[in-house]
């Protein structure tokens, strides 16, 4: 009853703060706040002190700001048009045609982007005009999109896993490659689901794309070199063992700014928009690891994490039934809060259970980030929901059953990861790392 009492008490402050609105990140530490003041003694502002500057000044952390610049730099250039470019003729032959390009284009910039907002916006200003001309079903174009943009979250260099693991101290190289295989087999599943909606759907039939020669699609295909080139270089780094993650990033950050000047796109103008972008991002999320170590900190003083990791211990949950459990938690979570605030504000409780059940925690971080994934596409607070209708002025309802096929597949998603865990394991278990990674 004690444990339930001090959850009642904390939720009502947190949504308190953030029904009042509170940053998210300020919230967190109002809650902490509360926690230290009735369940310590100890000076609250000296532990705050400490404690926010222990979690901002983690070299882990510094992977952050570097990837999101990469992705920011990225954006600003005429990388899209290219990449349509290079994929199209490949894709137009597909079952369902160019509408693959979504997922392609999504999956491609998500692994120098590692934003699934970033991602969305870039390959939908880039594929949502090309696909309307060429007469694919509105519904399709809109619901791959949303889908597929949130491969972000998954495919290195992810944002939300960089954050998983600072959050609980694990290794963000071990991470990144545990997202490489699952970010892949969900992209395909996304691209089987397309062909086959192609061939039994009535309304499907676009205008058809002119015949290219070989030799003329392998001449396109340069267009998409630079931006592999990069992703090889940011994965490949690690991959081999020359570079921590934060190494990597600072590769791929000399290595977008060199792609941008290449393409005569780097000007003051992008490169200070790129920077003060990055900047309000990284301010954004450091203020909420700041405010969520703070609140772990303040929760171990309470003593609930280990309360309820016992009580769920009572329950004698299998792996599978707690699984379930947390599947539903974050899905709830997660249509009211962004997905790095719900990794952050519910790992001091979840990862003693986690750890206590013997689930590993590189292949729990997969599962979370597929979790909220689905989250990024469920109404009210479905946050690639908001992207697109900005995008396409289509009324929410409309966007949210054109992605709802793709929620769907990532339930599936979840299931396939529990029933084989080495889809996610393996990669991580078998790579050469530096120590720092």
């Amino acid at each position: 009853m004690e444990n339930i009492s001090i959850i009642i008490l904390f939720l009502f402050v947190m949504f308190t703060l953030l029904g009042s609105g509170v940053w998210v990140g300020m919230a967190l530490m109002g809650v902490a706040w509360v926690g230290m003041e009735l369940f310590t003694t100890r000076p609250v502002g000296d532990v705050m002190l400490t404690t926010i500057w222990s979690s901002a000044s983690s070299w882990t952390l510094t992977a952050l700001p570097l990837f999101i610049w990469m992705g920011e730099i990225l954006y600003r250039t005429r990388l899209s048009e290219d990449m349509f470019r290079g994929l199209a003729p490949w894709m137009a032959r597909l079952p369902g045609g160019l509408v693959h390009t979504n997922i392609v284009g999504c999956t491609i910039f998500a692994a120098v982007s590692g934003s699934s907002a970033a991602t969305l916006t870039t390959v939908g200003k880039m594929s949502i005009p090309e696909l309307r001309k060429r007469d694919y079903p509105e519904k399709m174009i809109i619901g791959t999109l949303a889908g597929a943009a949130t491969l972000g979250l998954m495919i290195p260099p992810s944002l939300t896993l960089i954050v998983y693991g600072v959050t609980i101290n694990e290794s963000i190289s071990k991470l990144f490659f545990a997202g490489i295989m699952p970010g892949i087999l969900l992209a395909s599943m996304f691209m089987a689901y397309v062909a086959i909606t192609s061939q039994v759907s009535s309304n499907w039939n676009p205008k058809p794309e002119p015949e290219m020669s070989f030799v003329e699609k392998v001449k396109n295909t340069r267009f998409l070199l630079p931006v592999i080139l990069l992703i090889l270089v940011v994965i490949g780094s690690m991959y081999l063992g020359y570079a921590t993650a934060t190494e990597a990033a600072a590769f791929g950050v000399i290595g977008s700014l060199i792609l941008a000047a290449s393409q005569g796109s780097l000007n003051w103008t992008s490169f200070s928009r790129s920077l003060m972008g990055a900047t309000y991002t990284s301010s954004m999320i450091a203020l909420i690891l700041a405010g969520a170590a703070f609140l772990s900190l303040s929760m171990g003083f309470t003593g609930l994490p280990r309360g309820l990791a016992d009580l769920i211990a009572t329950l004698q949950l299998s792996k599978f039934e707690l699984l379930m459990v947390l599947l539903v938690f974050y899905v709830i979570l997660g249509m009211f809060l962004d997905g790095i605030s719900s990794v952050v504000l519910t790992m001091a409780v979840v990862e003693p259970m986690v750890r206590q059940a013997g689930i590993d925690l590189i292949w729990f971080g997969i599962f979370i980030v597929v979790v909220v994934e689905m989250a990024q596409i469920t109404p009210p607070i479905g946050f690639n929901l908001f992207v697109l209708q900005g995008m396409t002025n289509y009324q929410m309802g409309f966007i949210a059953r054109a992605a709802f096929p793709m929620f769907l597949i990532m339930v599936l998603m979840v299931f396939v990861l529990i029933a084989f865990p080495e889809i996610a394991t393996w990669l991580p278990e078998n790579i050469r790392s530096r120590p720092g990674g």
